[in-house]
């Protein structure tokens, strides 16, 4: 039997990725096999695709979260027509991953979905989630009272991050580099309250408004931090999750003159553990009620992932972009 995958033998721009025939994995004692019926796309994956991840050997089926249907679980930790998803663990790295009609990922790193959801939601969540829940609790230590700013609030997890923030009882701020009324809609649905135009000086703007902010999640990375740091109250804390500048490193960095009295400064990648601790039935709960708001960018289908890459490279998508494989 076989299934459709997306393959890439090589490094480069998004057609680099081949849809192809490949044979049905078969689990091993450990592990899940699951029929996908999504994925998220990652800017991690198109940092593989370009070549930025030396330990990642091709060819290989990229993509580090997969949501659908168990097929086969030989450890009987699962059940044939369980909704799960998993992520990370190795997964589209060390083994073949979600950009596939089927993987087999490890039992252990499986959540098992109890969501009524259509798949292009489902697809969605993931990674995005375990990534804004752990920078926000994990990372920022997120209270009910805090101030908190989104650096890259329309970014897949700036928004997720902001919504998940304001049912916690948060004020949220969000930066955006577009002026448009429907740019600061799309971040309103999202429970951001203010919205500020990023121009690379927000710590100006923010000064000027009198307020600094308890905790600041860095999604833009490198280029923005130093401006960030400088938005936090002493004792605040500042997050660097994202890197959608692209940049990864300060040149000449000087902790003493960069990192303003007493503002702590984190780093936040998440892993195997913080997914399985994300409580994504809690959160998709929430979604389902209308309560919580998740943005879904574009919906592609598997033979379009060329399209849904390019995407993904020119942030053309407001929100999560998710591929379906039926």
């Amino acid at each position: 039997m076989s299934m459709k995958a997306v393959v890439i033998h090589e490094a480069g721009g998004p057609d680099v990725l081949k849809l192809e025939q490949r044979p049905i994995p078969t689990p091993a004692a450990d592990e899940v096999l699951i029929r996908v019926k999504a994925f998220g796309l990652n800017r991690s994956e198109m940092f593989t695709r370009q070549g930025h991840s030396p330990n990642v050997r091709f060819p290989r089926v990229l993509g580090i979260e997969a949501a659908g249907v168990v097929e086969a679980c030989p450890s009987g930790q699962f059940q044939p027509g369980d909704k799960v998803a998993s992520a990370m663990a190795g997964m589209g790295r060390d083994f073949d991953g979600g950009y596939a009609e089927y993987t087999c990922p490890k039992a252990a790193n499986t959540q098992r979905l109890t969501t009524g959801l259509e798949w292009a939601v489902v697809g969605a969540v993931p990674e995005m989630l375990q990534t804004a829940y752990g920078s926000l609790f994990k990372a920022l230590k997120l209270r009910a009272d805090d101030r908190l700013l989104v650096r890259g609030g329309t970014t897949s997890v700036g928004l997720a991050a902001a919504a998940i923030a304001s049912n916690h009882g948060c004020f949220v701020a969000g930066t955006t580099r577009s002026a448009s009324p429907d740019t600061a809609e799309l971040m309103r649905r999202s429970g951001v309250e203010q919205v500020i135009v990023d121009d690379g000086n927000v710590a100006d703007t923010v000064v000027k408004g009198g307020k600094k902010f308890d905790k600041v999640l860095e999604l833009v990375g490198t280029t923005t931090l130093k401006d960030s740091l400088n938005c936090a109250v002493e004792g605040g804390i500042v997050c660097m999750t994202g890197i959608v500048g692209n940049s990864w490193s300060l040149k000449e960095f000087s902790p003493m003159d960069v990192i303003p009295h007493c503002v702590g400064l984190t780093v936040y990648s998440g892993g195997p553990d913080e997914f399985m601790e994300t409580p994504l039935n809690d959160l998709l709960k929430q979604i389902e009620a209308g309560t919580m708001p998740v943005q879904i960018g574009k919906v592609f289908k598997i033979d379009q992932i060329v399209e849904a890459h390019d995407t993904m490279e020119k942030n053309l998508a407001r929100g999560k972009i998710v591929v379906l494989t039926e």
